[in-house]
């Protein structure tokens, strides 16, 4: 088990160059917008980084699937093959494969963890719903991360309890306790993570939506068994600590390392639980 002095190991090990993000605001992105996308990677057993790209709706809170994307993918995914001895998918010049599927897409069973970035915003079709639940209960996992303020969590619990209901899958806040946090990195405390944007424009503060979004929360979705099915980072964006990395060196030493000891962390328990 690596302490918080084991994570500072990271900050010695982190350097790649990122790209823009935004934060959030109320009434986003409406509908499905696909930017630019290369055909994705055959499954070749290795982890691989999936997305899920998602329709937004239009009382949603959220700029879209594709905030983030794709240098906290690839970032995160490098981190994961420096620091652990999973086996990560490349392509065949040696870069990090990465994968972007709708709900619907069959070839999300041959992901055992999904991310969804600024999940505020979502809408799931009764379809998307019904394939999100058989993926989870069939054993999948689904981070979600990066919604800010209670509007946003209301709007998210909405979307989700259509694929998984509330009198069957439980609701729960994270102790820092939980074996999640302590998989790899001993993470003791969840940190609030802003987007770099909002960071250096405001003089450092944290907090994207002021005293809504205060405290930052771990938030997850259980099966009857007690499993995690949903992982919720809420009133944070750790995509912005793995995307933004590069981008301004006061940045990366406040939010890299915590970004991805918690990331790590996440990873590791999504494919051993």
């Amino acid at each position: 088990m690596r302490t918080v002095g084991g994570i500072l190991f990271l900050v010695a090990t982190l350097a790649l160059a990122a790209a823009d993000a935004s934060p959030q605001r109320r009434g986003g992105r409406y509908g499905f917008y696909r930017p630019s996308l290369q055909p994705n990677p055959h499954y070749d057993g290795a982890f691989m980084f999936c997305r899920i790209g998602f329709d937004n709706a239009p009382n949603g809170d959220g700029n879209g699937w594709f905030v983030d994307y794709p240098r906290a993918d690839i970032n995160l995914s490098f981190r994961f093959s420096e620091l652990t001895v999973a086996a990560v998918s490349r392509g065949a010049e040696g870069e990090f494969n990465h994968a972007v599927y709708r709900l619907t897409d069959p070839e999300i069973d041959h992901c055992p963890f999904i991310m969804m970035t600024e999940p505020g915003g979502a809408h799931f079709s009764d379809e998307e719903a019904n394939h999100l639940h058989d993926y989870l209960v069939r054993g999948g996992f689904l981070w979600a991360d990066d919604f800010w303020g209670e509007y946003a969590w209301a709007h998210w619990e909405n979307e989700i309890r259509k694929a998984l209901p509330s009198g069957e899958f439980s609701l729960f806040d994270v102790p820092a306790d939980h074996p999640i946090f302590h998989v790899l990195y001993d993470v003791r405390e969840l940190p609030q993570i802003p987007s770099i944007n909002f960071w250096l424009g405001t003089g450092g503060r944290t907090s994207e939506r002021g005293a809504d979004s205060a405290v930052p929360h771990a938030r997850a979705i259980s099966d009857p068994q007690g499993h995690m099915l949903v992982f919720m980072t809420h009133n944070t964006d750790f995509g912005d600590a793995f995307e933004r990395e590069g981008d301004d060196h006061r940045y990366f030493d406040q939010f890299a390392a915590a970004g991805y000891a918690v990331g790590v962390d996440v990873l590791l328990y999504a494919l051993t639980h």
